[in-house]
């Protein structure tokens, strides 16, 4: 690979879309206190923060905590939330609240966001570009037996929105409108497009 790329993610489903893509970023996961972001940034803007922007906040702060290690290269940073019934839900954490969620989407339809941010620290000036993706996902009216079952298995614990395309939680889906990489966790076309932003070919990244 050419120019040196850093994915500021630990999720292994963003890496396997990436290395699909022809892409084998470094990883290097973030410190960064979510919670803290979105706090910080709610007492900044009474009116509220929208769920485009928190994911955009979030893959920012990600981005830029690893780039500020002092690395040369570029970084990319990425959150991802799903909106659904007014909610924006994150990753659910623990059993009951992932059957809950659920019970509460089957049947049902939803956005999954996706924030994009990436930093270029190639030359130390840390310029930088972002962008959120959102992608209709539509949900199977599961039964309860298939919903305790997949809950069991510990997938939807942790990522955002209790549910996956990629995974187990594949069939469960009917459909989506928009880009199914952004579901999983980053969309190839928005980082295409962040690159060139940034003077790059995506094509410099395939090993």
């Amino acid at each position: 690979m050419s120019v040196p790329f850093i994915l500021a993610s630990a999720s292994p489903a963003r890496l396997a879309v990436l290395r699909a893509a022809g892409i084998s970023p470094t990883v290097v996961v973030s410190n960064v206190d979510e919670d803290a972001v979105l706090a910080g940034a709610t007492a900044a803007s009474p009116e509220g923060v929208s769920p485009t922007t928190a994911v955009l906040l979030l893959a920012r702060a990600k981005a830029e905590d690893v780039a500020a290690k002092g690395t040369r290269s570029l970084v990319l940073g990425c959150d991802s939330m799903l909106e659904f019934g007014g909610e924006v839900l994150g990753k659910p954490g623990d059993a009951q609240t992932a059957r809950d969620r659920w019970r509460a989407m089957r049947g049902g339809t939803g956005v999954l966001h996706t924030g994009h941010w990436l930093v270029d620290a190639r030359s130390g000036d840390g310029s930088h570009t972002g962008q959120t993706a959102s992608t209709t996902v539509h949900f199977a009216d599961l039964t309860d037996g298939e919903i305790d079952a997949y809950v069991a298995t510990g997938e939807p614990l942790n990522v955002a929105g209790a549910f996956t395309v990629d995974g187990l939680g594949g069939p469960f889906v009917e459909r989506i409108e928009g880009d199914h990489h952004n579901v999983v966790g980053v969309s190839l076309p928005v980082l295409r497009h962040l690159l060139g932003e940034c003077g790059v070919l995506i094509r410099d990244l395939w090993r």
